[in-house]
């Protein structure tokens, strides 16, 4: 077995520990910091994956564990698969998840590419997420230890080839026990906050930062109910989420969410909650985990969306090669764009992107 590994160091303090125990485990570590955008994007004190002084945060840690250090400019890269990609999902009205993009085709992807260009064998990273090499020869995602922490949903992308290739050492860590690690090690990191901004919308402003993006404004349009009435005027139908209910500036009997919205009418409909459920998806975009496809209907516990509990449901492939998803009981505001995930118990079967809604 190889003993090289590149560790993606984002100067947080999960990969940072990563780098410590894989070097603890005797493999000799090579620490990579991806510069994936503009720093100047980067507000001070931004809890963004990429903010300002993470590189220098990551230089540090590398130097304390007298490890190499290089930066990797995926800048074009990113702008590519994750920036632009996002700017178009959300143009049609779907709602995009960055961070799987980040992971499919930079973390996983290019970084894997980059260190078998240097002869490494493995890349690692922070995630909270097992890797399994199973009877059948194929490799399965599983979920990380740590229920709070778990992160195989943003991780089902990775391919049979990443999986064999990708160490993830904190699978069976609690967050606390990683912390008491950075600090027991004097790392600069040990009580930094975690991620939780779209590193390249530092502000939250996703609609601001489209504008500037995409050259366009968003104009208002009519709010109308599911019979066509208007009840109101919007700020831009891109500004709105399925499901959402504060600010819609509406007067009603009852309280109102958002249940669907037309880009090319410019129209936000709203209706009451109940609206808002759905028992069967269509997904695209398929990548399989532990299994190498469907063979019928299958039992499967799906999950929607990062905060979604997982919930029975069948699924089943279509003659186009996309995939037929009917839960057990209707689920609320399962959006086009975001990412659908099977799983067996901790194992992740396969994964792709909501395409489609329907009733049944």
């Amino acid at each position: 077995m190889g003993k090289r590994v590149l560790v993606a160091m984002s100067g947080g303090v999960d990969s940072s520990v990563t780098a410590w125990l894989l070097q603890q485990q005797g493999y000799e570590c090579v620490g990579a910091t991806m510069k994936l955008y503009d720093s100047e994007m980067s507000l001070p004190g931004s809890n963004t994956c990429c903010a300002l002084d993470d590189v220098e945060d990551a230089r540090q840690v590398a130097r304390r564990l007298g490890i190499p250090h290089y930066v990797f400019n995926f800048q074009e890269e990113f702008d590519r698969h994750v920036i632009r990609n996002f700017a178009e999902v959300y143009a049609r009205g779907d709602t995009p998840n960055p961070c799987i993009q980040c992971n499919r085709y930079l973390k996983f992807g290019k970084l894997l590419h980059r260190a078998r260009e240097l002869g490494i064998d493995y890349v690692a990273t922070g995630h909270y997420a097992r890797i399994l090499h199973l009877p059948s020869g194929r490799w399965a995602l599983q979920k990380g230890a740590e229920a709070a922490r778990d992160q195989s949903y943003v991780l089902a992308c990775m391919t049979q080839d990443e999986l064999a290739h990708t160490l993830f050492p904190l699978a069976e860590l609690p967050k606390a026990e990683v912390r008491r690690i950075a600090e027991e090690q004097g790392f600069c990191n040990a009580h930094k906050h975690d991620s939780q901004d779209i590193c390249f919308v530092p502000d939250g402003d996703y609609v601001g930062f489209l504008e500037r993006y995409n050259g366009q404004k968003y104009e208002p349009g009519p709010i109308v109910d599911l019979q066509g009435k208007v009840l109101g005027t919007h700020r831009g139908a891109i500004r709105y989420t399925l499901g959402q209910r504060k600010g819609l500036g509406v007067s009603a009997a009852e309280p109102l969410y958002v249940c669907g919205k037309s880009m090319t009418e410019n129209t936000v409909t709203v209706a009451p909650e109940s609206a808002l459920f759905r028992r069967s998806l269509v997904a695209e975009d398929l990548n399989w985990g532990a299994i190498p496809g469907l063979e019928g209907p299958t039992g499967v516990m799906a999950k929607v969306r990062y905060r979604h509990t997982e919930q029975p449901a069948v699924a089943e492939m279509l003659p186009d090669g996309r995939m037929k998803v009917t839960f057990d009981q209707p689920q609320r505001a399962i959006t086009t764009g975001q990412a659908l995930v099977l799983y067996q118990g901790e194992t992740v079967l396969a994964a792709g992107t909501i395409a489609a809604v329907m009733e049944e």
